[in-house]
């Protein structure tokens, strides 16, 4: 099966919606069809992310968002890798480490200084895949507070 993987459009949003709620529910949220498909429409049509789409034979099968940060210490753009989905079916077939490579090329082309992402620890599927695909862990450590 080959996987191609596109910059989504707004026309793709209908097609990303029952993927972006899986992926949301395996972070323990409650499936909202329409929380999805507004999230998706404003981020997509506001330019304030780039979701990248694999297909196989023009069915959506998984996607990645990015998000853009910027490092004042670089002085330069870097994006975030935040969302990484592929639904369970095809699992498998290459399609995450597609994803992960066309994300690579796209923050490249974008001139960033590099492309990250965080995942939990205890996310041992995940590691693995990124460690497969040449990503590196750093030495840094992320704090967050809740706000809400």
């Amino acid at each position: 099966m080959k996987t191609t993987v596109r910059q989504a459009e707004l026309e793709d949003v209908d097609e990303l919606v029952p993927l972006f709620d899986t992926y949301r529910q395996f972070y323990d949220q409650p499936s909202d069809l329409t929380r999805a498909r507004n999230w998706l429409r404003a981020r997509i049509g506001a330019n304030e992310s780039v979701v990248l789409l694999a297909e196989h034979d023009g069915r959506a099968v998984g996607f990645t968002q990015l998000y853009p940060m910027y490092s004042s210490v670089q002085t330069a753009r870097i994006w975030v890798l935040n969302d990484l989905y592929v639904a369970p079916e095809e699992r498998r077939y290459g399609v995450a480490k597609a994803l992960l490579k066309s994300a690579i090329e796209y923050a490249r082309n974008d001139g960033a200084s590099r492309l990250q992402l965080e995942t939990g620890r205890r996310n041992e599927a995940a590691r693995a895949l990124y460690r497969a695909a040449g990503w590196k862990e750093d030495d840094t450590q992320w704090y967050s507070v809740p706000l809400g």
